[in-house]
C-alpha cells in the first residue's frame, strides 16, 4: 500500500491514462510509472483477450474490429470502466494504457482519473515502432503513417480518434529526447497532482 499522501487523490488511489500517437514512448512511460509502484492495465491487451475469447487472429485489423464491437455494444467508455473497477480494487495507483476513444478519455476523467499525452516526431517514432517485433510493427514509414491516420479522426466516440483524445490531456508531454528525459516530464505531472490536491 503506497505510503499516506503518495500517489492518493482524496481518498482512492491515483489513476493516469495514457493517451499518443504511434511509436511516441506509451509503453515505456507505462513501464516507468510501474517502476514507481503503479499497477499497469492495458486497453489494447483487454481487446486482444476478448479476441482470443472468439478464436480471432490477434492482428490490428481485427483488434480494431473487435474494440469497435465492444463499445458498439457496451458504451465507448466500457473498457476503460472495467480497467478503473479492476484498479479500485487495489491500494496501489494505476496506471491504464493506452487511451484511444473520446468515450475511453471522458470515462476516465468521469472516474477521476488524470489523462497524459505523449508525442514525438514521426521519422523518430517510425524508428521505434520499426524495432518493435510484434503485430503492429511497421512494414514501412508509409504503412505506420497510413496506420496512424487511420487512428487519429473519428466522429463516433466509440471509435479511435486520438487527436481528439490528445486534446483532453491534462498534461502533454514531448517524447524527442532520452528516455531520462521522458522520466522526468512524467515526474513533473505526478507532481504537478499531488501538489493540486
Amino acid at each position: 500500500m503506497p505510503q499516506a499522501g503518495l500517489f492518493v487523490c482524496y481518498d482512492y488511489p491515483m489513476i493516469i491514462g495514457i493517451t499518443g500517437t504511434l511509436g511516441a514512448g506509451k509503453t515505456t512511460a507505462a513501464n516507468y510509472l510501474k517502476s514507481k509502484g503503479f499497477q499497469h492495465f492495458s486497453v489494447r491487451q483487454f481487446i486482444a483477450d476478448e479476441a482470443h475469447r472468439q478464436g480471432l487472429p490477434i492482428n490490428r485489423e481485427t483488434l480494431t474490429m473487435v474494440a469497435n464491437q465492444i463499445r458498439a455494444q457496451h458504451g465507448p467508455d466500457y473498457i476503460v470502466i472495467k480497467l478503473i473497477e479492476a484498479a479500485k480494487k487495489q491500494d496501489d495507483p494505476a496506471v491504464i494504457e493506452s487511451i484511444r476513444t473520446v468515450g475511453e478519455a471522458e470515462g476516465l476523467k468521469k472516474h477521476g482519473g488524470y489523462l497524459m499525452a505523449i508525442n514525438a516526431n514521426a521519422k523518430l517514432r517510425y524508428e521505434r515502432a520499426s524495432l518493435e517485433s510484434g503485430i503492429t510493427a511497421p512494414q514501412s514509414f508509409e504503412e505506420f503513417i497510413a496506420q496512424e491516420e487511420h487512428e487519429m479522426h473519428s466522429e463516433d466516440p466509440r471509435k479511435q480518434n486520438v487527436s481528439a483524445v490528445m486534446l483532453r490531456a491534462d498534461a502533454q508531454i514531448l517524447n524527442n529526447g532520452t528516455t531520462l528525459d521522458l522520466e522526468k516530464q512524467i515526474d513533473a505531472f505526478l507532481d504537478q497532482i499531488e501538489q493540486s490536491q
